[in-house]
């Protein structure tokens, strides 16, 4: 079933100015296969910022995805869609409303979920698996060995008055370092900037509404782990180095927090620890992509994951973001067609069910 109907898209930006035809030409995309190109198998309408739009929409994925008949189409958000497609998929970034008769990636309520840092790790805390144990034989025994253990940060939110923080976390029992997020993810460049607090005068500096987490030494090394659908891919990341109590009674104030989403801070193929480096099983991330996707309702989203230095075992969620920098991720195209096509099959085998 193909969508006809209203749509309206949140957070459109500025130079979204409706010249669609345009803008197409500048991302290189097509409206129609070409004379060589296969039948359109698929007719997928995204509703993208211009930033995202640069991001994910590569010719490389365009190439792609046409040799497979994939057509990727503007949603035109200032005409109706009745005049537009018909679209299988509807590709979107913020989504106004829902359509029962087509293949929403993803539903706009849970995608507002994990917009607030708030909500987002109250589903990987509602999971209650803090102890995952995978099956091993040893010699003629079959034995449970434990894999992992996951849990998130002890966090505090604020949305009003400032003075109050540091009162409310030493009552809670925070330990410093503390780092600041915005409550809110909004795409905006300013829901990523990530400070750290070293103690707890400097925290009355701050502005809410925000979220306080509590810092994990993790080795310097942060997971992203991407999920598409079923699929997992695991990249490492710097991220901030480990603050030892001597450190923390010399500084105080509140920093910055460097970036770790961007491609150059890779930390694939550096010199690491082995410790450190080594990757969280994927049991446990199987585990936890098919858990947080049933729980989440969404199929495009990755979780940033740290593990607690000096532990093999013990992981920490910090964050999880919906439709992230895909484009970073080694081979997103041939996975994200794979994905897109994976759709179509399923829903023909359900009407063939039917």
């Amino acid at each position: 079933m193909r969508l006809n109907g209203e749509i309206s898209i949140a957070n459109v930006d500025d130079d979204d100015d409706g010249d669609g035809e345009r803008k197409e030409n500048e991302l290189g995309l097509i409206r129609s296969p070409t004379p060589t190109a296969p039948p359109t198998r698929l007719v997928v309408g995204y509703a993208l910022t211009s930033k995202k739009r640069q991001s994910f929409l590569q010719p490389k994925l365009l190439a792609l995805a046409r040799s497979k008949g994939i057509l990727f189409i503007a949603v035109d958000v200032k005409q109706p869609l009745s005049d537009q497609g018909p679209f299988d998929v509807v590709l979107h970034k913020d989504y106004g409303q829902k359509n029962p008769n087509v293949t929403v990636l993803d539903p706009p309520d849970a995608i507002e979920h994990v917009n607030n840092r708030q909500s987002m790790l109250e589903d990987v805390a509602d999971l209650n698996l803090p102890d995952y144990y995978g099956n091993s034989v040893i010699g003629f025994w079959a034995v449970k060995l434990l894999i992992g253990r996951v849990t998130v940060p002890r966090q505090l939110v604020f949305t009003t008055d400032p003075s109050s923080i540091p009162h409310e976390v030493t009552k809670e029992g925070l330990k410093l370092p503390l780092v600041a997020k915005p409550l809110v993810v909004d795409g905006s460049a300013k829901s990523h900037e990530l400070f750290l607090a070293y103690d707890k005068v400097s925290l009355a500096k701050l502005e809410p509404p925000l979220v306080l987490q509590e810092f994990v030494n993790h080795g310097g090394v942060l997971f992203k782990v991407y999920i598409i659908g079923e699929f997992i891919k695991v990249v490492r990341r710097f991220s901030l180095p480990d603050v030892c109590k001597r450190e923390l009674s010399k500084i105080a104030g509140v920093f910055p927090f460097p970036r770790v989403s961007c491609a150059s801070a890779s930390a694939d193929g550096a010199d690491l620890d082995p410790k450190v480096a080594e990757l969280p099983p994927s049991p446990l991330l199987e585990m936890l992509a098919r858990e947080l996707r049933l729980r989440l309702g969404l199929q495009l989203f990755n979780i940033d994951i740290i593990r607690e230095y000096g532990t093999r075992d013990l992981y920490y969620i910090i964050d999880i973001n919906y439709f992230p920098g895909y484009g970073k991720m080694p081979d997103y195209e041939h996975i994200f067609t794979e994905f897109l096509l994976s759709l179509e099959q399923s829903k023909y085998e359900k009407v063939l069910v039917a």
